[in-house]
């Protein structure tokens, strides 16, 4: 089984609300979780990030991947090291 690290998106139509959750790959994207480790609010200015470090780590040992937009938020929060990307053309 894949599990994989990533968004779930909540909220109202253009009102966008996301769940950072761990997820089995096969799973559609608002489906089955396996456990919430935080959320992400981009409404807000600045963006909310609020993620479970202890969670998100022990998730990581157990071989948990990352998907693209679940990384860059954790780079932002300092929970691994790497660079955030950039919107680049």
């Amino acid at each position: 089984m894949a599990v994989k690290i990533r968004l779930r998106r909540m909220g109202a139509k253009k009102n966008p609300f996301y769940r950072i959750v761990v997820a089995d790959s096969r799973s559609p994207r608002d489906g089955r979780f396996i456990e919430e480790i935080g959320y992400y609010d981009p409404i807000k200015k600045p963006a909310e990030v609020k993620i479970d470090e202890a969670k998100a780590q022990d998730w990581l040992k157990k071989g948990a991947q990352l998907s693209d937009t679940a990384k860059s938020l954790f780079v932002k929060a300092g929970i691994i090291p790497g660079r955030a990307k950039t919107n680049e053309a």
